[in-house]
């Protein structure tokens, strides 16, 4: 027994002198040291011994375990340092190479105009109000007082999912949940997509953006109404813009109205982007009409309201001068990248 203890050690110096990883160093540690190992084999085995031989033979087993544990150490230790050092050669870093340029993203230009505007009428102390894509044809016409023989009822004008269900067509559906859902004073923006069986070209797309606005109080005028929107035109045009209302027709207002701005390339001298005119056109207005109005239950005869409603893209095309509405939805980087 003695024998095989000294054979144990020598076998443990040059297993252990040539192990080169710590994965082959912790085997050797569980075939010599483990629960199954050699020396604890040999520690079993000394239950028939004598009394002397078993003190004998434990402390000489205990001084081959005390050696091998202490080479194990040893080892382990080496080869920890050893990964460690090759580790930091591997995956040392030169800080005097230039760094990896990292592309930032930009938001899309229809954001940023969105954006733009929902900032300048918060600022006025409206709210922003939302309304599903999916609506109903009374939301969506009837209750916008339009005749059951209105042209935009058409199928070749409007995307119909069902006889009474349909894309909306515009942003006022959601002028008809808040009065709906709200009472007096009233005060919202609402920003969202809409469709229209239109052929894209330069100027047409059958999904677009608006911006629905809706105010509605005891004594509101035309007044309110031109005072707000010359303010909105102001703030994002610039300070010198002037405005010009001409009368229209809108089946949910009355009287209604289309805004028109000064030309901002030429100062209303007239120049190509205004044809000449000196002006452009950028949203329908009006005052509520009193049929609309009922829909939300309010009393007519004291409640009183303005509405607008602008083109997203217009506004932006206007804004930074695109002259073709379908760069907006083809996903080109080179055209967002520069409304970083």
């Amino acid at each position: 027994m003695q024998k095989r203890l000294a054979e144990i050690l020598q076998e443990a110096k040059q297993e252990l002198g040539s192990a080169e990883t710590l994965a082959r160093a912790e085997e050797l540690r569980v075939r010599f040291l483990g629960k199954k190992g050699e020396l604890t084999e040999i520690l079993r085995s000394m239950g028939g011994l004598s009394p002397e031989e078993r003190k004998s033979m434990g402390q000489a087993a205990n001084s081959v375990r005390g050696e091998i544990e202490r080479m194990l150490e040893e080892r382990f230790t080496s080869l920890k340092e050893a990964a460690k050092n090759l580790r930091f050669k591997e995956e040392r870093i030169d800080v005097t190479e230039p760094g990896k340029v990292k592309a930032l993203g930009s938001k899309h230009p229809l954001t940023v105009t969105i954006e733009e505007i929902s900032r300048i009428f918060q600022s006025m102390g409206y709210q922003i109000a939302e309304g599903p894509e999916i609506e109903t044809v009374f939301n969506n016409f009837d209750a916008l007082n339009a005749a059951p023989n209105h042209p935009a009822r058409d199928m070749t004008d409007t995307f119909y999912i069902t006889e009474d269900v349909l894309l909306r067509t515009q942003t006022s559906p959601v002028q008809v949940r808040t009065l709906q859902a709200q009472k007096p004073s009233i005060k919202v923006i609402s920003p969202g997509r809409c469709f229209r069986c239109d052929t894209p070209d330069a100027t047409h797309s059958p999904m677009f953006h608006q911006i629905e606005g809706l105010l509605v109080d005891e004594g509101i005028t035309m007044a309110d109404l031109k005072g707000t929107l010359d303010c909105f035109a102001k703030e994002i045009f610039g300070s010198q813009t002037r405005t010009k209302f001409r009368p229209h027709h809108f089946p949910f207002t009355e009287p209604s109205a289309e805004m028109d701005v000064s030309c901002f390339k030429c100062g209303g001298k007239g120049c190509r982007v205004c044809k000449g005119s000196g002006w452009i056109e950028i949203l329908g207005c009006g005052m509520v009409h009193p049929n609309v109005l009922a829909i939300g239950g309010l009393d007519t005869e004291k409640y009183t309201g303005f509405a607008f409603g602008m083109g997203v893209e217009r506004i932006a095309m206007l804004k930074y001068g695109v002259d073709d509405i379908r760069l907006f939805f083809e996903n080109d980087v080179r055209f967002i990248e520069q409304f970083r």
